[in-house]
């Protein structure tokens, strides 16, 4: 329950931006190998396209989860932010193969969030990025496969048409 209370605490701090950040949001992350894509896309636009874009590259869609939509349920407005986690199982067996460990770093997650401008950011951290701590040569050649497909992903997601 503690670890559940934590992680809500966490999503919180992110989705609440203090009124003098940009809704566009994650320059302040502590990742230099974030990856940030601005788009010409609306929030909901970039949403749909990040969603057909996995089914098109043969991954699954692991989880979703968006801030401003559970908010907007509630009759409360706050700029598009959302989570979209990312995986496939043959990926997950040889990880766990590797480094049970590792296992803690899947799914792997796209985060989107939407500008002032109405238009919205991809951001993702490469998975070679993720699973690097791990110092796994096995890991690390899965990652660089994953790696391929994550900007394959992501550049289909934000090209303009």
């Amino acid at each position: 329950m503690r670890r559940i209370v934590v992680s809500a605490l966490c999503a919180l701090a992110l989705v609440f931006p203090t009124a003098s950040a940009p809704a566009q949001g994650i320059e302040d992350s502590p990742y230099a190998d974030m990856i940030v894509l601005p788009t010409p896309h609306d929030f909901d636009t970039l949403w749909q396209r990040m969603e057909d874009a996995v089914r098109g590259h043969e991954m699954f869609l692991v989880g979703r989860a968006s801030a401003s939509r559970a908010a907007a349920g509630r009759d409360i407005d706050i700029p598009g932010n959302g989570i979209i986690d990312v995986y496939r199982n043959d990926f997950a067996v040889r990880m766990l193969e590797a480094s049970v460990a590792a296992g803690f770093e899947a799914p792997i997650r796209f985060y989107l969030t939407e500008a002032e401008d109405g238009t919205a950011t991809l951001s993702y951290r490469p998975p070679s990025a993720v699973f690097a701590p791990y110092g796994n040569a096995d890991l690390d050649a899965m990652a660089v496969e994953l790696d391929e497909i994550f900007a394959s992903i992501a550049a289909t997601a934000v090209a303009e048409e």
